[in-house]
């Protein structure tokens, strides 16, 4: 995936956006549906490792109508067009960066860690076939085939499945109706004390959550994340940070644009921890 120069004037305006989502996902309580635009912006990445070639990926393609039409992105034109009035206000900002910053700001208004945001991303409108994205009716084989063609592992898996924490599944868009945790708009690791539960009345648990408890390689995760959550939390920005950066190459940038990017991004740090003190 090629990659946008940045400098210090993208990434001012990198800052000027995460404030400018922060403010929109908190007032509309949206967090739940611009995390899943980012996962699914990210998950139909698909590495060759014979031809050595990937497609797919967070590259702004899930704007095309084609691909946000396919089934398993059902709702999310919502997500794309909250997104849009952003990009309005900011349109030096690729929409491959901006829909991959509204993941990471979901996470952070809902009591995440702040995870690591690099910004880059060149925007294409070349979208995959359908089909990449995960089946939540599917079992463990089936998981670990989407994920391992994202070059991503076991522990990723299980710790992007903590991302159920936040949200409901709507029967117009997944098939499947409930919420997985008693608070769906609070980032913990309630998902996964749920997960260990022999019955959890009223939430919800798809294939696809069952089976991590089932598969004893996905359980040790699952047990250690619902006891840790700090564990949880750790491992969670890093996957999370993992699929946001598929296709994406972060040392792209030269020495003066990992300089301007580290001074600005230190910034940023210590302006979200004020920020974090006044929601």
């Amino acid at each position: 995936m090629a990659q946008y120069r940045v400098d210090a004037e993208y990434v001012k305006e990198i800052n000027d956006t995460h404030n400018e989502l922060r403010s929109l996902i908190s007032n509309k309580k949206c967090a739940p549906l611009m995390l899943r635009l980012a996962w699914h912006h990210a998950g139909t990445y698909e590495y060759d490792a014979i031809a050595k070639t990937s497609t797919g990926g967070p590259n702004g393609s899930i704007r095309n109508p084609q691909e946000l039409n396919h089934s398993a992105n059902r709702g999310l034109k919502t997500a794309v067009e909250l997104c849009e009035q952003v990009k309005v206000k900011h349109p030096k900002i690729s929409y491959a960066d901006l829909y991959q910053l509204a993941g990471v700001v979901a996470v952070e208004v809902t009591g995440g860690l702040t995870i690591h945001f690099v910004p880059g991303r060149k925007d294409s409108l070349e979208s995959p076939k359908e089909g990449r994205l995960p089946d939540a009716k599917q079992g463990a084989s089936h998981l670990r085939e989407v994920f391992y063609r994202m070059v991503l592992n076991d522990k990723d898996i299980v710790a992007l499945s903590g991302g159920h924490t936040l949200g409901k599944a709507h029967k117009d868009r997944s098939d499947f109706e409930g919420q997985w945790t008693r608070d769906p708009l609070k980032f913990d690791n309630s998902y996964f004390v749920e997960l260990l539960k022999p019955e959890s009345k009223g939430l919800l648990k798809l294939p696809t959550d069952k089976v991590l408890v089932e598969d004893p390689k996905f359980r040790k995760y699952v047990e250690l994340y619902a006891k840790d959550e700090k564990a949880f939390f750790s491992d969670y920005a890093a996957s999370h940070k993992k699929l946001s950066e598929l296709g994406f190459n972060p040392n792209y940038y030269s020495k003066l644009d990992k300089a301007v990017l580290g001074v600005v991004i230190a910034s940023t740090v210590v302006i979200l921890s004020y920020l974090l003190e006044l929601y």
